[in-house]
């Protein structure tokens, strides 16, 4: 029996994501017109995503009075195999007592696909007062079960549900990229 190798086709390059991006930096000062904001990244790939979009902002407007935090938050590999049954969100230091009453946050995530992360990340932040709560996410994959969207999307991929979008994003890779990986299957 053979066994088929894994196809892996690149959507997007180290350029082609920087555009994004930037795309993406667009659409947040369009939408929030300078007003102070925070950015929730999401461990492990939203973090470093918050982090460029932060700089890119930061660059734009340098009067514009942002913040950063991050939440651990993990439910599925990086291949999508489920690790918890229940959306997992790890809390750091100070962050059980945190006081986000009146805080406008745009959480950022890599992937948006079923909606259980981004749903979790909501969750607690309306449990510390968060009343203006809105999403950012690289890649939509356009399949979310639960009822969440993302307002700032870098790109919308409609994909087979078996397929894998993967994001590769320094410091976790080597390079910036992003690539649709389809499984192999024995044949």
């Amino acid at each position: 029996m053979n066994e088929r190798v894994p196809d892996r086709y690149p959507l997007y390059d180290h350029q082609g994501l920087h555009a994004l991006l930037d795309a993406m930096a667009q659409q947040i000062a369009a939408r929030f017109d300078r007003m102070p904001l925070l950015l929730v990244g999401v461990l492990r790939r939203g973090v470093p995503l918050a982090e460029q979009l932060h700089a890119r902002l930061a660059r734009q407007h340098p009067d514009w009075s942002i913040e950063r935090i991050d939440l651990k938050v993990k439910r599925y590999s990086d291949d999508l195999r489920l690790l918890h049954p229940e959306t997992r969100l790890d809390l750091g230091a100070g962050q059980a007592t945190l006081d986000l009453a009146g805080r406008r946050m745009l959480v950022v995530d890599d992937v948006l696909y079923q909606g259980h992360s981004l749903f979790r990340v909501v969750e607690f932040l309306r449990s510390r007062g968060g009343e203006f709560i809105h999403a950012a996410v690289l890649v939509d994959r356009c399949a979310a079960r639960l009822p969440v969207t993302a307002e700032i999307v870098g790109a919308r991929l409609q994909i087979a549900p078996a397929d894998v979008i993967e994001c590769n994003i320094p410091p976790y890779e080597a390079n910036w990229q992003i690539d649709l990986y389809r499984p192999g299957a024995s044949g």
